[in-house]
């Protein structure tokens, strides 16, 4: 069965929108933005003290410096391996500009919305 005009330009436009959206995507693929170095070298040291911790804390027989030595070093790793955003210096302009516009899926489904409503 043939599309009809109307539904013609709607698949045009949603194969160019695709195709200016994949392009999109795999410009930005890849980089999410450069770490901060500070942020791992802090992760490191907080990961050693920590480690030192836990075994001064074994040693010496008190859970709670053990504990606290634990936490230190988990923190540390979190913050080594998984620095947040507002640690990492984003690399393109672009990336820090704000909130991304509406995808190609929240601008199919108002499309789709609004011809359903048209029809009624």
């Amino acid at each position: 069965m043939p599309l009809s005009e109307q539904e013609q330009r709607l698949l045009d436009e949603m194969e160019r929108n695709l195709y200016h959206g994949d392009a999109d995507d795999v410009t930005t693929v890849g980089r999410p933005g450069r770490a901060n170095y500070t942020a791992i070298a802090l992760g490191i040291l907080g990961g050693v003290v920590g480690l030192i911790l836990l075994v001064v804390g074994v040693i010496v027989r008190q859970p709670v410096v053990g504990l606290l030595g634990f936490l230190l070093m988990f923190g540390g790793a979190l913050l080594c391996f998984a620095p947040p955003r507002r640690l990492t210096v984003p690399q393109d302009p672009r990336d820090a500009a704000g909130p991304p516009r509406a995808g190609f899926m929240d601008t199919l489904n108002e499309r789709w919305e609004r011809r359903n409503d048209t029809e009624e």
